[in-house]
Formats: structure tokens, C-alpha cells, sequence
């Protein structure tokens, strides 16, 4: 069961003087279908540990798929490039995310996957150049919400917490144009309906309900 999550307005912290929506680039704010519902920030709030446990794991994975396309895609050297910095970028923010914890005596576990990547990833085409493609258009999606989410959040959190999103807002928005940007790449022909598709996916998962929280959860069940 999970607990019931107010639909009140919620405590802000003293001194975040500046609204998520100032924080983000208005070319993510277009990007995305939907905002993050307020009930999803509710239930952050209520599980503080597990919010930054499955940041952590957000971290890794995220370096990881960026190594994994530098592994499968060597011909193509924006990608490298692009991807080589972005991989390291990632774990540097998972080596933060640890300290964090650590600090704050929170221990390090595995949690189950939420269904927000796999429910995107369900719909990539099986071949390349198409598949590359939508690789990409998943992994801009990912990083413009994980943006977005750290906006939103920022006022609700210690000045520590706050101060560390806030850096983290500036890199994964740069994350999220550099996968639009190595999409485009991949084709002279356009790609609106195909990022429409993935758009409109991405809002279903974030608006649906969720039995259990993570960073990319939808709304409390």
C-alpha cells in the first residue's frame, strides 16, 4: 500500500527565490508533454532515501547506455564525442550522489527498475538507422525529464540538496540537446512525428499511476 499524498501546496524551503520553470530552457520546457504532477513531488518528499537511492542508480544507467553507444556506434565521432562526455559527466554525478548519501547516513541498495525506460525502449525499432534514431529520442526524453523533475523539486529541498540540483539542471539539459542533436544527424528526412510519438508516450508513463516510488515514477496509485 502506498501512503496517500496530499494534494496541498507544499512547504517550500526559505531562500529558493527562483521557480522551476526560470530554471529550465524554454527548448525543454517545448520538449516535454507534461509537466511533473504535484502528487509526484508529494510522494518524493515522503521517501527522501529512496529519491536519491534510485538517483544513483539513474546516474549509472545513464552512463552506461552512453557507453553502450560508444561501444556499438565507433564510425560516427560527434556520437563519440558527445557520448564520451556525457558517460563521465554521469558517473561523476553518481560519485556525488554516494557522498550525498553518505553524508546524510543514507545506505546504498538496489531497487527494482521503475517502468518508465522500459516503457519507452518497448517501442525502438529493431534496425538501424531507425533504431539509432529512436535510441536517442528516448535517451533526450529521459534526460529532459530528469531536468525537469530537478527543477521542480528544487524548492522543496534543503539549501544542500537544492544547490546540488541546481548544478545538475544545467547538465542534463545540455544531455538532452546533444541527443536531439545526434539524432538529427542520423537522417536528412524530419523527425517531428517520431519524437511526437515518443512525446506523448513519455506524459502516459509520468501521468499514469505508479505502485512504487522512483525518481521517473508516474503518479501515487
Amino acid at each position: 500500500m502506498t501512503q496517500p499524498v496530499t494534494t496541498a501546496p507544499l512547504p517550500t524551503h526559505a531562500g529558493h527565490d527562483v521557480s522551476a520553470d526560470d530554471l529550465l530552457p524554454e527548448s525543454l520546457l517545448g520538449f516535454l508533454g507534461c509537466s511533473t504532477p504535484q502528487a509526484w513531488l508529494g510522494w518524493a518528499l515522503q521517501h527522501p532515501e529512496t529519491l536519491l537511492i534510485d538517483h544513483a542508480q539513474c546516474e549509472k544507467k545513464a552512463a552506461s547506455t552512453a557507453m553502450n553507444l560508444l561501444y556499438r556506434y565507433v564510425g560516427q565521432p560527434l556520437l563519440l564525442s558527445k557520448m564520451s562526455q556525457l558517460a563521465r559527466e554521469e558517473l561523476l554525478h553518481f560519485e556525488q550522489v554516494v557522498t550525498l548519501m553518505e553524508k546524510r547516513g543514507v545506505t546504498y541498495r538496489h531497487l527494482s527498475a521503475s517502468r518508465y525506460a522500459e516503457g519507452l525502449r518497448r517501442h525502438v525499432r529493431a534496425n538501424d538507422p531507425e533504431r539509432l534514431i529512436d535510441v536517442l529520442i528516448v535517451g533526450a526524453l529521459i534526460e529532459a525529464r530528469s531536468c525537469e523533475r530537478f527543477a521542480r523539486l528544487i524548492p522543496y529541498l534543503d539549501p544542500e540538496l537544492a544547490r546540488f540540483y541546481r548544478t545538475l539542471v544545467k547538465s542534463e539539459g545540455r544531455h538532452f540537446e546533444d541527443y536531439l542533436l545526434l539524432a538529427e544527424q542520423q537522417t536528412d528526412a524530419p523527425l517531428d512525428e517520431r519524437i511526437a510519438f515518443f512525446v506523448a508516450r513519455e506524459a502516459e508513463l509520468i501521468r499514469s499511476p505508479d505502485t512504487d516510488f522512483r525518481f521517473h515514477s508516474g503518479v501515487p496509485a
